[in-house]
């Protein structure tokens, strides 16, 4: 692993453990195949129970619904060896760890919990997150899905637009407005009348991942399917925060890997005569990555402490996400260029991390709302009104 400041030494043997077998389990089984994946436009769903097994589905929630109960930042760190090999692997686990198994546990019913995350975190089911709408992208308040209340149901109308997992989800968690305009979560088994997942094809970036609109039309569940213990954006918005903490230790597997590209790349191409590893422009783009990633490191390290502590903030977690993966995105294009006409192919990981890392920069937070979100909380006011 690239660690310049050696942070692994500031964790225990969980942490490091957790950091060498995922990346010997992924070397082994996701990283010969992920760029044909890529290229097909493909979801390697085979890889989903294997992941399961290794108990990285959910990794930091409690052992008693079949979680691994890892520490924050090993969790971290399975997020890092998964973007390493690409962000579409980080999505998925990303997406069903903290965006559906977490917001079951901490706003689930018990019989939620036991009915759904054992299977979540096994992999035997597969679950998506529907908040994003067509018209509201980065304002969550603009939504327009309805949740309404007859008898002991609830009818959802509606839609939600680039959801990850959603044509392979078994279960989605939709967050709709209630009757008196509330927003609630519904977990919604994604066989039920009304409801579609519709995947959105034809894409540049994260092509290793199952991106989807949901549409749901006159969509009945029955009452228990409302998470009952959380009302408002406050829900959502909390499950956004467990996210955007694994994007951030995410997005610097990324660097790494367009990082070694980049570095082995330029130390057997000769140009004039000499390796351009030998020439200074090229020593300033590796050391801009190198410096980048460590800072990142260092920032992913504090952020795993703070959470284990529960000490830990959205702001905080909005300055690692919008610095480390803007930094992951700049290092990828930094590869590309010194890979000159070699770094366009899909023999070299530069270009793929490079056009998965433009939708990594934009969801969970685009960098500019990331930048306002940190100005609010350090100026007191907010740009957005």
């Amino acid at each position: 692993m690239l660690d310049y400041y050696n942070v692994l030494d500031m964790l225990g043997d969980e942490e490091k453990q957790a950091q060498s077998s995922a990346r010997a389990f992924l070397e082994a089984e996701a990283a010969p195949t992920i760029a044909d994946f890529w290229e097909r436009g493909e979801f390697p769903k085979h890889l989903i129970p294997k992941l399961g097994d290794m108990g990285y589905l959910g990794a930091n929630l409690p052992a008693e619904y079949g979680a691994a109960g890892v520490s924050s930042a090993s969790y971290g760190l399975i997020m890092y060896e998964l973007e390493r090999i690409d962000s579409g692997l980080r999505s998925f686990a990303g997406v069903q760890s903290a965006l559906v198994m977490y917001p079951i546990y901490s706003y689930g019913s018990e019989e939620q919990r036991r009915q759904y995350l054992p299977r979540l975190a096994s992999g035997e089911m597969v679950g998506c997150f529907g908040l994003t709408e067509h018209e509201g992208g980065s304002d969550p308040g603009a939504m327009r899905t309805t949740a309404r209340k007859d008898g002991e149901s609830y009818v959802l109308d509606g839609s939600k637009m680039w959801i990850t997992n959603g044509s392979i989800a078994d279960v989605a968690l939709i967050w709709a407005l209630d009757d008196d305009g509330v927003t609630r979560g519904f977990l919604v088994p994604t066989d039920t009348p009304g409801f579609t997942a519709n995947k959105i094809e034809r894409k540049m970036s994260m092509r290793a991942s199952v991106t989807s609109e949901l549409v749901m039309n006159e969509c009945r569940v029955p009452g228990s399917a409302l998470l009952p213990s959380v009302r408002g954006l406050r829900g959502p918005l909390s499950c956004l925060t467990q996210a955007r903490y694994g994007i951030t230790w995410g997005a610097l597997g990324a660097a790494e890997a367009v990082y070694q590209d980049a570095l082995d790349f330029a130390q057997s191409r000769h140009t004039f005569g000499k390796p351009i590893a030998s020439r200074q422009l090229v020593q300033d783009k590796l050391v801009d990555m190198v410096a980048d990633h460590t800072r990142g490191l260092l920032l992913c390290w504090r952020l795993a402490a703070l959470k284990d502590r529960g000490k830990m903030n959205f702001a905080q977690v909005s300055l690692a996400k919008r610095e480390n993966v803007r930094a992951a995105l700049n290092a990828a294009r930094s590869a590309r260029e010194i890979l000159g006409g070699s770094g366009i192919v899909l023999d070299h990981p530069s270009i793929r991390h490079m056009l998965n890392l433009e939708t990594v920069d934009t969801y969970e937070g685009t960098h500019d709302i990331h930048t306002l979100i940190l100005g609010r909380d350090l100026t007191g006011y907010n740009a957005l009104d």
